[in-house]
């Protein structure tokens, strides 16, 4: 897929962004390990995250953000990798916590890796879509982004619009834009549902399963832990007197190709969507009913 024009201006829009924004692209500038720091590995602009029968490995922001976009480019465990699962995710803190999820499901060999998305909003998760992807996501390094503006929340695998979740507030319907998050990504064991719904365990022979990083890129409003909620939302939008990208029509809302591409992907790689699971919503959610994606 070729990548978006949308993309280039995008770019030039953090550019222009001004007071509070961050854009860095160096690990130890944005990140820091939050647990199993023995698991990482740093190999030059590299950091692998391990898991093996003791432990799998994670590590968070320093800092939580209000709308922007954020990038890692990962290289998913090579081999037979059932039973893990790699996630990067953007959440907030609390029992009502707003939550953006990439979950990287892992199989036996010879088998796809399929992408798990979910987005939780005021603690409720279950928005759960999978997709299969266009390539081998452990032969080299592909950039996985959220994008989070005031309007929607897309998800994009190389530039290509996975999934979309809109702010359809004027339904009724409660949209995360009220609460900084911070960005996590982590390795882990969860053979108790992750692959074939659990049926096919983790094979601990094969140990260690390697997740690898590099590009750690947030272009994003940064917000300081001893300002309020409300005013961090003040500050990170627009305000009349200044211009974020995240205002503007043209990053909040999919170009024409973008569209396309989010179709294409939706027709030949989406596997599950819980907007069509009857069985465990016999009512449609009420986002399914209104979201045109």
């Amino acid at each position: 897929m070729a990548v978006s024009i949308m993309g280039a201006v995008f770019g030039l829009f953090v550019g222009l962004v001004v007071a509070g924004s961050v854009s860095s692209t160096k690990f130890e500038e944005l990140f820091q390990p939050s647990w199993a720091a023995d698991h990482h590995v740093h190999e030059g602009d590299v950091l692998k995250l391990k898991l093996d029968y003791y432990s799998g490995a994670g590590f968070a922001s320093k800092s939580k953000y209000m709308f922007g976009k954020v990038t890692l480019q990962i290289k998913l465990v090579e081999g037979d990798s059932a039973g893990t699962v790699t996630a990067f995710y953007m959440s907030s803190d609390g029992p009502k916590h707003n939550e953006f999820d990439f979950e990287f499901l892992g199989n036996t060999t010879g088998e796809p890796y399929l992408v798990q998305t979910n987005v939780y909003v005021n603690g409720v998760g279950n928005r759960e879509q999978r997709n299969s992807l266009w390539f081998d996501p452990t032969k080299d390094f592909h950039n996985y982004s959220i994008r989070w503006s005031p309007r929607q929340v897309l998800f994009l695998v190389d530039d290509t619009p996975i999934r979309v979740h809109t702010n359809l507030e004027r339904r009724g319907i409660s949209f995360p834009k009220d609460q900084p998050m911070g960005v996590y990504s982590s390795i882990w064991n969860a053979d108790d549902w992750a692959t074939q719904g659990g049926r096919v365990k983790t094979d601990w022979s094969h140990a260690p399963f390697i997740a690898s990083y590099r590009g750690f890129e947030i272009s994003a409003c940064e917000c300081p832990v001893n300002v309020a909620a409300a005013e961090n939302a003040r500050r990170c939008t627009d305000d009349g007197s200044r211009r974020y990208w995240s205002d503007e029509p043209t990053m909040s809302v999919l170009s024409v190709h973008q569209s396309h591409q989010l179709m294409w992907v939706r027709a030949k790689h989406l596997i599950y969507d819980y907007c069509t699971d009857t069985a465990r919503f016999p009512v449609t959610p009420a986002e399914c009913v209104h979201h045109r994606h």
